[in-house]
């Protein structure tokens, strides 16, 4: 409806409602005219007090479209008592001349309220069933039944949504605010997802009328595709979309049952459905779970669930469909789309792009926006079309957008070691340039070469660096990550693994998924502490602790990124685990030609030194991460006595770091 449509519709439905009242008001006049003795009484045929005046006759005429009482008296069954009881309660609102009129009826010039005896003697045709809270007035709280000495004297009020509704404002019910909000996004959608839309279209234009819409289930963790499958689908359909969270829904069920009332309320008054968004619902949450289906159960009017894995039980019938993510062809169609000619001079590095990161449209919508408003400034090169300045913006505006959340269980590590800081034999090295091989081309492996059509499974990348303390396996994954150009995140295992059964996964299932759209470098340090030896079934304990190392192996075998595990005793590690491994690195403990490079490279360009000597210092029988120790604290003796670095200070150094490893010094001697 256009907004002239809708301005004279109003203005219409006003005057329709103003009339109809106006013979409402006529009829009681002539009741009290009629009535006995002037009290309240049967006085026969009311109805026939009833002439529809010419006003009122000339605003039905002038209505465009059905007016709101009209309209609410069909989506709710109210039979043509139940009208004129609606009418009377908004009469007391909207007409001053109601309230003395009705305080005259009941003879108490103090009560200038509806009842139901009111009704039940003045209006034509009453039955008691419309009293009862199972007919519709009471059951959708069309009107409110207050405090009184019986139910047929107690005062009646119109509810105030209703009210807004009958003078043709639309406006969301108050008592929803906070509970059920409206959502109104509609994002971009990719094929697969305009496929999605299109079913569900289909499903519910093509339900038997009368019928319970079935519930649609979207599964996935697409969270935000979702919503903007669901907000297109109701926009296609014509219709309002409100979303609520499982956290909010109440645990009372008496209160639940409420809820789901003045919901399906406003859902029939709005032409609304529900979207239940569970992206942050855990289903093991028993008693959450259960009135989440309770709810669900309740709301008889259309809805549409959002889950990331199928809910069970639902009482009503279910149609469950996958939301995917984009796969990297519709990505790049989205990027090309939205750079225009820009991607065309980009020369193929978009490839590397859609590689790397695994976006939604509305992310790359967003990245493209902010991209090429950083590049507006007039020194920007974007529109030569062999400028690496432009990928170069795009590759880390996708990587600040992809970065993911995960503070309370990974540290994120700045990455600034190279392969010139990192001596280790020619072996491991050369294996640790095949992984980077392995990241940057996999598209072209998996997808253009066909070895993901092939199997699903094993096509993540994962390594696992075994070595003494400070042999190097930290430092290795800062230079992947920074020849890589991604975010290195450190895996806290003592926040991950937890004694309560399901808490692990649950841990685990945050920090690969919010990984999982920048392809993060994750970092799982000392990994034998959860990846041990899987035990035999011995107890409850030890079988969770199998699903738990199950659970692991699922995730990485399907990890876009790279993920590296480190240990100290990979002997501890369960064999059946190493084979799922497609990368093993061991970090020898260096030698004495290994511990000198590592001398020569350990201090930065600017250190002042005197009489240093590196082969001495070589036979110091430590581990890298001991040497990059005592250079920082002989760095800080030095400076603080005012002079350069000296062998006395490395010295001083080294006994400390000796004490520490409670080790006497005497390679030195």
């Amino acid at each position: 409806m256009s907004d002239i449509t809708n301005q004279n519709w109003q203005e219409a439905n006003q005057q329709y409602l103003m009339a109809t009242l106006a013979v409402l008001r006529e009829r009681l006049e002539r009741y009290a005219e009629a009535r006995p003795n002037n009290t309240e009484g049967d006085v026969g045929d009311v109805s026939s007090f009833e002439t529809p005046p010419q006003a009122l006759k000339q605003a039905t005429d002038a209505l465009p479209a059905p007016s709101a009482l009209e309209t609410l008296c069909m989506a709710f069954g109210l039979s043509p008592f139940e009208r004129d009881i609606l009418l009377l309660c908004a009469g007391i609102e909207l007409d001053s001349k109601f309230a003395s009129l009705i305080a005259a009826l009941h003879g108490e010039f103090s009560r200038g309220v509806p009842t139901f005896s009111l009704a039940l003697s003045a209006l034509p045709n009453p039955h008691w069933s419309a009293l009862s809270p199972s007919a519709p007035l009471r059951f959708w709280r069309l009107i409110e039944v207050r405090e009184g000495s019986a139910l047929t004297l107690s005062p009646l009020r119109m509810d105030e949504r209703i009210l807004h509704y009958l003078a043709g404002v639309q406006h969301p019910d108050e008592k929803l605010a906070g509970i059920i909000e409206p959502l109104r996004k509609t994002g971009d959608l990719i094929p697969s997802h305009r496929n999605v839309v299109d079913r569900i279209e289909s499903i519910w234009s093509n339900s038997p009328s009368g019928s319970a819409l079935p519930i649609i289930q979207l599964c996935g963790d697409e969270a935000e595709s979702q919503r903007d499958i669901a907000s297109v689908v109701c926009a296609k359909l014509g219709m309002n979309l409100g979303v609520i969270s499982p956290h909010v829904i109440p645990s009372n069920a008496v209160e639940v049952a409420s809820l789901a009332r003045l919901w399906e309320r406003e859902a029939i008054l709005s032409a609304s459905a529900l979207f239940v968004d569970c992206e942050r619902f855990e289903t093991t949450d028993a008693a959450r779970n259960f009135t989440l289906l309770r709810l669900i159960g309740w709301v008889r009017g259309p809805v549409i669930v959002a889950t990331r894995e199928r809910l069970r039980s639902l009482c009503r019938p279910t149609i469950t469909l996958t939301v995917c993510k984009p796969n990297s062809c519709e990505q790049r169609a989205v990027w090309e789309e939205r750079l225009g000619q820009v991607s065309v001079n980009l020369n193929g590095q978009l490839e590397g792009i859609v590689s790397q990161f695994s976006l939604n449209a509305s992310a790359i919508h967003a990245v493209c926006s902010e991209a090429l408003s950083e590049n507006q400034h007039p020194s920007s090169d974007v529109t030569n079309p062999k400028s690496p300045l432009f990928s170069n913006v795009l590759w880390e505006t996708c990587r600040a957008n992809a970065r993911p959340h995960l503070d309370d269980l990974a540290q994120h590590i700045e990455s600034s070691a190279t392969w010139d800081d990192l001596v280790l034999p020619v072996p491991q090295k050369q294996t640790l340039r095949e992984m980077v091989a392995h990241v940057k081309q996999r598209a072209k492996v998996y997808e253009q070469w066909g070895f993901a059509a092939k199997s699903s499974r094993g096509l993540g990348i994962s390594a696992l660096f075994s070595g003494a303390s400070g042999t190097g396996k930290t430092m290795a994954a800062e230079v992947l990550a920074n020849e890589l150009r991604l975010d290195l995140y450190r895996v806290d295992l003592s926040q991950v693994v937890s004694k309560y059964i399901g808490e692990t996964e649950k841990n685990l299932r945050r920090v690969f998924d919010a990984a999982e759209a920048g392809g993060t470098v994750l970092l799982f340090d000392e990994a034998d502490a959860l990846f041990g030896k899987r035990s035999d079934v011995k107890d409850s304990h030890d079988r969770y602790a199998n699903i738990e190392v199950s659970y692991l192996l699922q995730r990485m075998e399907a990890y876009r990124g790279l993920a590296v595990m480190t240990t100290n005793m990979k002997g501890a590690i369960d064999t059946a685990f190493l084979r799922r491994i497609r990368f093993i690195v061991q970090f020898p403990f260096p030698d004495a030609e290994q511990r000198a490079e590592i001398w020569r490279r350990v201090f930065p360009a600017g250190v002042p030194k005197e009489g240093v000597d590196i082969n001495r210092l070589a036979r110091l029988n430590i581990a890298g991460g001991n040497i990059s120790n005592i250079a920082l604290n002989a760095a800080f003796l030095a400076a603080e006595r005012g002079n350069s670095l000296q062998m006395a200070h490395l010295i001083r150094a080294a006994q400390s770091e000796y004490a520490k490893l409670e080790r006497p010094m005497t390679e030195m001697s």
